[in-house]
C-alpha cells in the first residue's frame, strides 16, 4: 500500500503530512503509524498529520503521536497542516480547521509564516509543588487542548530534560493521561527560551506549540508579562504567542511561526512492516 507523503518542519517540530481526503490511510493501525512514524526504520516525525476531508471546516486534520495514538492538538502542526492545505488546494490563505477533539480553529498564511488562533486555556492549577526523588519541583499546571506542566529555571540549557521530563510527566498526580512539561526561562521584556519533554513523543521535541503557549499564558497571569511574547525553540527558531491579556487574563490566544517543506516521497506501508524504508 504506497501512499504520498509531504515532510515539514514548524520552527523545529518536524511532522509527516499526508492528504487524506479519500479516507485512505489505516490510521486506526497504531503499529503501522508508529512504524511509518520510526526514526530507525520509517520516514521520522514527532507527529503523523492527515489533512481529511470536513463539513464544518476547510478541512479536518487530524494528528497521530509517533507511538500511533492520536492527540487532543498540536500547535505547530496545525500551522503545518494549514500550509500544507492550502498547498494541495483544500483550503486558502484564511482558513478554518476541524479537529477531533478541540472544535473548530482558525489559521492564516501571512508573509511571517503561519498563525492560528488557539484554544482558550482551561484547567489552570498554579503553585504546584510535586515530590521527585529526594527534589520538589514547583510548576503551574494549564491545559491548552493539551496538558501542559511549566516548570521556570535559571536556564534551561542546563536542565536535564530526559530524565526530569520524564519523571514529571508520568508523576502520578497527571495520571492517567500524563503530561507534557516544559521548562522555561522568562528573559524580560516579553522573551523566553523553553524546551519541552513531550508526552506521545517520550522525548524532548524540536519545539512544542501549544507548549510555547502555556508558557506565555503563564508568564502573563503569574509574572507580569504582556503579549505578545517571543519564544525561542530548542532549535534555534523564534515563535510568537498573541493575544489579548487585559487584566493579566488570556484569551484570544495565537501561535505564529516559520513553516518549511522539507522532501516529498512515497512509501509502502506493507513493506515498511517488514522493515522496508522510503523509495
Amino acid at each position: 500500500m504506497k501512499i504520498k507523503f509531504l515532510k515539514m518542519h514548524g520552527a523545529g517540530n518536524d511532522f509527516v503530512l499526508i492528504d487524506d481526503r479519500q479516507e485512505h490511510v489505516p490510521w486506526e493501525d497504531h503499529f503501522r503509524m508508529a512504524a511509518l512514524a520510526s526514526r530507525r526504520t520509517g520516514i521520522g516525525c514527532e507527529g503523523i498529520i492527515l489533512v481529511q476531508e470536513s463539513d464544518k471546516a476547510d478541512f479536518k486534520m487530524r494528528f497521530l503521536n509517533p507511538d500511533g495514538t492520536e492527540v487532543e492538538l498540536c500547535g505547530n502542526g496545525s500551522r503545518c497542516a494549514a500550509a500544507f492545505a492550502y498547498s494541495i488546494g483544500a483550503a486558502g490563505k484564511e482558513l478554518t480547521i476541524e479537529t477531533t477533539f478541540c472544535g473548530l480553529i482558525g489559521a492564516k498564511i501571512t508573509d511571517k509564516g503561519v498563525c492560528v488562533w488557539m484554544p482558550e486555556p482551561t484547567h489552570r492549577e498554579y503553585g504546584l509543588e510535586l515530590n521527585v526523588g529526594d527534589e520538589i519541583i514547583k510548576g503551574d499546571f494549564i491545559k491548552m487542548g493539551v496538558p501542559h506542566l511549566v516548570v521556570q529555571v535559571p536556564n534551561v540549557n542546563v536542565v536535564d530534560v530526559d530524565a526530569l521530563g520524564r519523571a514529571l510527566r508520568l508523576h502520578p498526580v497527571f495520571e492517567p493521561g500524563g503530561t507534557n512539561v516544559d521548562f522555561v526561562t522568562f528573559r524580560a521584556p516579553s522573551r523566553m527560551t523553553m524546551r519541552t519533554y513531550e508526552r506521545g513523543v517520550e522525548a524532548e521535541s524540536g519545539a512544542c506549540g501549544t507548549g510555547a503557549v502555556a508558557c506565555g499564558v503563564v508568564a502573563v497571569e503569574t509574572a507580569g508579562f504582556t503579549l505578545p511574547i517571543k519564544v525561542k525553540t530548542p532549535s534555534g527558531f523564534d515563535i510568537m504567542v498573541g493575544g489579548d491579556w487585559r487584566k493579566c487574563k488570556c484569551t484570544g490566544l495565537t501561535l505564529t511561526g516559520p513553516v518549511k517543506f522539507v522532501y516529498e516521497g512515497v512509501i509502502d506501508l506493507d513493506e515498511l512492516e517488514m522493515g522496508g524504508d522510503v523509495d
